[in-house]
């Protein structure tokens, strides 16, 4: 039998990163001041693994790609008009937050519903992709959730390059820390995957490809299910990481004598801690 997958994409939105960021605590606990009026993107990690699961799907016939959001409608409707013209998708939106405060079950719980719930799914052809980390949930632990959710027991985070085998098999490079990699085998679907960076560009602008997307997105966007995600958690204090920067002018040092300084400036911090 040919070899195609049913592909699932997990993305959220987040504020666009060259946004001024400062939070604000409200009665429904903390969030970013002004959010609402900030212009938002697609993930950015999420963007790469719907790059990966759009090339995969293009080099096998009879696969099919779904991006599932959990976001606000109207931002995700605004981000779509450009997400929508990179690669082919169909769109699963839920109607919920989309804040960095949400709680990870709860939101994995959501998206784990709306992809069992997707019409003609094939669970023996079923990879599910998303961002290793996120620029929002920074926890690490949605997709893995969703996995567990979905009972996908082969679960792959930090991946790089997925290559599939003459057999279905698929061979996947996943990052390990100190700048090494490794290699894993899985013998098919169902699986799971954490997207890194990999290698891919970003896809170029076709207005024909987002002409074929819209037909399907605006109609997912008007049956878009709301969905109410509890905090789960609470928060004692919250604030953004400060930014420090201390500038030094001088004269008339030598190479060695700036090397010195730097890495007395470096290795200054440990010593006192």
């Amino acid at each position: 039998m040919p070899i195609s997958f049913h592909i699932i994409v997990c993305g959220s939105l987040v504020p666009d990163p060259l946004q001024t960021l400062d939070v604000a605590v409200g009665p429904n606990g903390p969030g970013l001041k002004n959010e609402q009026m900030m212009p938002a993107v697609l993930d950015p990690w999420a963007s790469h693994a719907l790059y990966e699961a759009a090339h995969l799907a293009g080099q096998f016939p009879s696969s099919k790609v779904w991006l599932v959001s959990l976001s606000p409608k109207a931002k995700l409707q605004q981000v779509m008009m450009t997400v929508a013209q990179k690669v082919p998708f169909e769109l699963v939106a839920l109607d919920g937050s989309s804040s960095g405060f949400t709680d990870a079950t709860e939101t994995a719980l959501a998206l784990a519903e709306a992809i069992e719930a997707i019409p003609g799914l094939d669970r023996s052809k079923l990879l599910v992709f998303g961002g290793w980390e996120s620029a929002s949930r920074g926890a690490g632990v949605t997709l893995q959730v969703v996995g567990e959710q979905l009972g996908l027991l082969d679960q792959f985070q930090g991946v790089d390059e997925l290559t599939v085998d003459a057999d279905g098999s698929l061979r996947i490079l996943e990052r390990l820390e100190g700048g090494q990699q490794q290699i894993s085998v899985c013998v098919g679907p169902p699986a799971l995957l954490g997207w890194a960076t990999g290698n891919l560009p970003e896809p170029r602008n076709n207005p024909q490809v987002g002409m074929v997307n819209m037909r399907t997105i605006m109609p997912a966007l008007q049956k878009a299910k709301p969905t109410a995600v509890t905090p789960g958690v609470s928060y004692a204090s919250v604030t953004l990481p400060e930014q420090r920067r201390t500038t030094r002018i001088v004269k008339d040092l030598t190479a060695d004598q700036v090397a010195e300084d730097i890495v007395a400036w470096l290795s200054g911090p440990a010593q006192n801690s």
